[in-house]
């Protein structure tokens, strides 16, 4: 009886232990989530109010932004050159998330995401990996894609086929 009441004690004990380990990461990770979510709404809004000194600060120094645009594949610098024009004009782009869903690297310094968009192009994807810098998440990649309902792919292959199809015989005679 005396082995059953240890066995017990111990068993409690070990499971109560190993729940307040998980819980006390949890909630490092809720804090980092909130951090993260944050940053990335206070993103969007640089970009809808065309502030581009803050919008850029967001990036890391070594960052990447992939468009919806086949062709639109930057590095920071590229990127702030095509979008300085239109930061200028006050002709940005207004992203609001409607789903977010973040993830953790296990030791906190990357995070990674995928959100639903709502934009004047209707619903679009953004996604990304992060990195903590200094203390600051930083876009070290973002991803903007725009999202197709499947009842109308067909139509929107044949819209686009004109113009990707002359730009994937230049992909394909570059890659030789």
């Amino acid at each position: 009886m005396k082995k059953t009441k240890l066995f017990f004690v111990l068993a409690t004990f070990l499971f109560a232990f190993s729940n307040f380990s998980a819980q006390s990461k949890n909630a490092k990770f809720e804090k980092e989530k909130t951090e993260v979510s944050t940053m990335l709404d206070d993103f969007n809004v640089a970009a809808a109010n065309a502030e581009f000194e803050k919008y850029f600060s967001f990036f890391a120094d070594e960052s990447t932004f992939i468009g919806t645009d086949a062709t639109e594949i930057w590095n920071k610098q590229e990127f702030k050159v095509w979008a300085k024009p239109h930061f200028d004009k006050k002709k940005t782009w207004n992203f609001t998330s409607v789903r977010r869903n973040i993830y953790f690297s296990k030791d906190g310094k990357l995070a990674w995401f995928d959100e639903l968009l709502d934009t004047q192009m209707k619903i679009c994807r953004g996604s990304g990996v992060l990195e903590k810098i200094n203390g600051q998440w930083k876009v070290k990649q973002y991803v903007l894609s725009m999202t197709i309902p499947n009842d109308v792919v067909d139509k929107v292959v044949l819209e686009k086929s004109v113009l990707e199809d002359v730009l994937l015989q230049e992909l394909k005679s570059s890659k030789k």
